[in-house]
């Protein structure tokens, strides 16, 4: 009995860990995107290298992630997220520094360390909560987007009042610096042991699985969507009259619209036999959003629209993290396929900022840019339901999940 009380504590104070590091791995990219213009103003560069301040983490994510599962297997996962840490608290404060060089290469940092944490936390859920992956990734996933739409909100307010934009982003590090403290004992408490595997598996099959590339291809096309809306929306309304701190607050407001969606989405898709209605659900969401801003011009229908993309996008991250979780058979398959989605993923996802921020460059309209976001939610809708049907990533034996 005391060994049953002894492992349910263990298992709740673990899940107050993930939470905390998952406060971490949005806010130091979400909240550059309302101080871009303060900080191309400050530093000097064009709308074009202001993208690459949301695109350089990306494409640490996509060059980082495959590596990530690797580390874990030769620290332990718990080491590997507590490395993820350092490296992002590391970046955070180079990033703020108000030098141009460090401001880039700090970005990297923050790029890699979220990476390795990005990736291990899906199997860590499928490790330790087995039985409860649905309710598990929701909860991580709701945390994680909480201050992902406060981090927009406080910068601009912050750069803006008695902070310069440096300060206003440094600040982020602080919850780094809580989230190593919260993870220390569990690193202490949690040695890692080499696990032996128990199927002999391809090395390429996993990147030879349909389902696999098109939970790949749902991860990186909404994360495309993502980090294109949250880096040039403050832009996009400030041309449309809006004010920078109104523009600022808006994309929280977006983030927060889906907060209930990124909780409710993992536990619903954890009881149906398929999720492919889900998949359409969020398409048709975040198309039906892109069309109103394209078109509307009138406060209400851009708010509405904002509401849209923002409920459609929170069920989006959220279900492709489940996904992973749902068409693995154990936690070393969750790892291995979460480090290909979010590989090729997020190489997909990193084309998207400075993409957007090209077109405008060129077109001085953000109307390509939507029609462009229209075409990836579409294509996205597709992949997640191919990604929705009831079979694992390696299905060798053709046995369907019984549980999806």
């Amino acid at each position: 009995m005391a060994l049953v009380h002894t492992e349910a504590r263990r298992k709740l104070f673990f899940f107050f860990g993930i939470i905390v590091v998952s406060f971490n791995l949005r806010p130091a990219i979400t909240s550059i995107g309302p101080l871009i213009s303060s900080i191309r103003e400050d530093l000097g560069f064009s709308n074009g290298v202001a993208g690459l301040l949301t695109t350089l983490p990306l494409l640490a994510f996509a060059c980082i992630s495959p590596f990530a599962p690797k580390i874990s297997k030769k620290f332990g996962s718990e080491i590997a997220v507590l490395l993820g840490l350092l490296i992002l608290g590391t970046g955070i404060m180079l990033r703020s520094s108000g030098i141009l060089f460090l401001l880039f290469l700090g970005t990297i940092f923050i790029g890699v360390g979220i990476a390795i944490c990005n990736v291990l936390l899906p199997s860590l859920v499928k490790e330790n909560y087995p039985l409860k992956v649905g309710l598990m990734t929701g909860v991580y996933t709701l945390s994680m987007g909480i201050f992902a739409g406060l981090a927009p909100g406080i910068s601009i307010t912050l750069a803006h009042g008695s902070l310069e934009w440096p300060s206003a982003l440094n600040m982020w590090a602080i919850l780094t610096v809580l989230a190593i403290l919260f993870w220390l004992p569990h690193v202490k408490k949690q040695p890692h042991q080499e696990k032996k595997a128990t199927l002999v598996r391809s090395r390429s099959s996993l990147w030879k699985s349909p389902i696999a590339w098109q939970i790949t291809l749902f991860m990186g096309l909404q994360s495309f969507v993502f980090f294109s809306f949250c880096t040039w929306l403050p832009e996009l309304l400030t041309n449309r009259g809006m004010t920078i701190e109104s523009a600022g607050w808006m994309v929280t407001v977006m983030q927060y619209a889906g907060l209930p969606t990124s909780f409710l989405i993992p536990i619903i898709a954890d009881r149906l036999s398929h999720q492919k209605g889900i998949a359409l659900g969020i398409g048709a969401t975040m198309i039906a959003g892109l069309v109103g801003l394209l078109f509307g011009k009138q406060f209400p229908v851009i708010m509405m629209s904002i509401l849209l993309v923002g409920l459609a996008l929170g069920a989006a991250i959220s279900h492709s993290l489940t996904l992973i979780s749902l068409r693995a058979t154990d936690a070393k398959q969750a790892a291995d396929l979460s480090g290909m989605a979010q590989s090729i993923g997020y190489l997909l996802a990193a084309i998207g900022p400075s993409l957007l921020g090209y077109i405008y460059d060129i077109t001085h309209s953000w109307s390509i840019p939507l029609i462009l976001l229209i075409m990836i939610a579409v294509l996205f809708t597709f992949a997640g339901i191919g990604a929705g049907r009831n079979q694992f990533v390696l299905q060798q034996d053709n046995r369907s999940t019984t549980s999806a």
